[in-house]
């Protein structure tokens, strides 16, 4: 793996952008400074240096937002369908001809790789343009009682003002597939972006707002006092709905917070993917799979594989070419000319990386290539795969969010299941057969919200994304994304 070191282009990227990224909180259709004037630094991870500060929103601004967004829905909720769906139109053709600023802007804060944040914006701007077409599809259903005594009518309503809290790996996706259906759905909205990456999200925020979303509907503010700040959201009466993506020790916090008020929860946990790999697999789709499962934002994904379960057969061969991959990724600063994959988000992200492939290997696994953190600036950590992982080893427990492959030898296909069910996390899997019955059988059995047949890319604007088990609760994305953001009315009568 080659490695670039230069970091001058970053910050000449950020002077160009600087004048075009706002930086206070958005609520109510302005900006402004936090309530107490206090900022938060956002850093690139590629060097660690400062890139600009942003208003750190405070409890009092979490109140002021929650004001704005019950204010302006009412109005927001009792248009015409069609009206919020062309401003949604309207925010996907926005953002889909700034795509190079915001790709640019999410490298920089970020840390991905130039070639994935452009894969995110697009696919960010999707969600827009889905729930566009979602927004005129709220129906309900008429049915007669069993008993004939009277008619059912069911209709879906607005579920009220949501509280929306997005995590730092996908700054622009992670938004625009809570906001599209909230809006979709004719509710109003507070983001809380995470605050390693806030000024996608407050980009976003100005790309709505010349959509024609009306004032305080749409409402950004950036906090690193997040308990705080996101416990004042749900005690607050008027916020019904929480949408969280992030980790599961912080969703089951917030879970338990929600439950003082019963706010409705949608929550995208964490991950632990398995990739399998039967001996009948064709193995260049199968490299070609894993290369997209776990190096996609360079393994800070939610649904990166996380876990390799390699048939014997194939064992030596597949781990040889995925190293053979892994270790030809040209890495460095996100934005300089051909990387492949950049920095982790922060210093406790790569040492956590770090420690977790250390302990692999004083337990007995095999770095085939990376395995050591290199010296330099900025948070990186080379692409690395480890054979010989035994199935008790502590990494295969643990969520590694980074470009690091551990693969687990196994020898029949009840085997693979019971490695694979055996983690508490249940978000997406992956697997590889020549097999059709087959892989349908293993993907029936899978424990997971989504299985990848043969495919290392699972999500899509268009589909259900979601886990089971401690990943999480609802779905985003698909007609079920707005359906979370709609409460079912049923209305007797009779005629």
């Amino acid at each position: 793996m080659s490695l670039t070191t230069s970091h001058s282009d970053h910050a000449a990227a950020f002077a160009e952008l600087a004048d075009r990224v706002p930086t206070g909180a958005f609520i109510g259709g302005s900006w402004r400074d936090s309530s107490d004037g206090s900022t938060i630094d956002v850093s690139d991870p590629s060097s660690g240096e400062l890139l600009t500060r942003v208003a750190n929103g405070t409890t009092a601004d979490a109140t002021l937002a929650v004001d704005a967004a019950a204010r302006a829905m009412p109005a927001f909720s009792a248009i015409a369908p069609r009206a919020r769906a062309e401003m949604l139109r309207r925010a996907f053709e926005l953002m889909t001809s700034r795509a190079e600023e915001l790709s640019r802007l999410v490298v920089l804060e970020n840390g991905k790789a130039l070639q994935d944040a452009r894969g995110e914006v697009a696919y960010a701007a999707e969600f827009f343009r889905w729930y566009a077409e979602e927004a005129v599809r709220n129906t309900g259903e008429i049915a007669t009682a069993p008993s004939g005594t009277n008619k059912i009518l069911v209709t879906h309503q607005p579920i009220g003002v949501a509280a929306l809290v997005t995590p730092w790996n996908f700054p622009a996706a992670m938004l625009t597939r809570k906001i599209g259906p909230a809006l979709a759905a004719g509710c109003a909205v507070v983001c809380k972006p995470a605050s390693e990456t806030p000024l996608t999200a407050l980009v976003i925020a100005e790309i709505l707002a010349e959509a024609g979303v009306p004032d305080g509907v749409v409402n950004v503010v950036a906090s690193n006092r997040s308990s705080a700040f996101v416990g004042t959201l749900l005690q607050d009466d008027r916020v019904r709905k929480l949408s969280f993506t992030g980790s599961t020790e912080v969703g089951v916090l917030l879970l338990k917070a929600a439950a003082d008020h019963v706010v409705s929860c949608a929550m995208e946990l964490g991950g632990n993917a398995p990739f399998i790999v039967f001996d009948d697999a064709d193995l260049d789709a199968a490299v070609a799979g894993a290369m997209i499962a776990k190096m996609r934002n360079g393994g800070e994904a939610c649904t990166a594989a996380n876990r390799f379960y390699v048939q014997a057969g194939v064992a030596e061969e597949f781990s040889s070419r995925l190293a053979a991959k892994m270790g030809a990724l040209r890495q460095g600063p996100g934005l300089g000319d051909g990387v492949e994959i950049g920095p982790l988000v922060n210093e406790v992200s790569r040492d956590k990386v770090a420690q977790l492939v250390e302990g692999a290997l004083s337990q007995g696994a095999k770095a085939l290539v990376g395995g050591a953190v290199r010296d330099g600036l900025g948070w990186f950590y080379p692409a690395t795969v480890l054979a010989g992982v035994g199935p008790s080893s502590e990494i295969l427990g643990n969520e590694i969010f980074g470009p690091v492959a551990p693969i687990v030898t196994f020898a029949t296909e009840a085997e693979a299941l019971e490695l694979a069910n055996s983690s508490q996390l249940g978000l997406a899997s992956y697997l590889f057969t020549g097999d059709l019955a087959k892989g349908l059988r293993v993907a029936e059995a899978l424990e997971t919200g989504m299985v990848g047949l043969n495919r290392g890319l699972v999500s899509d604007p268009a589909a259900p994304f979601g886990g089971t088990k401690q990943s999480g609760l609802g779905r985003e994305g698909g007609h079920e994304g707005m359906l979370e953001y709609l409460e079912a009315k049923y209305i007797a009568c009779s005629w």
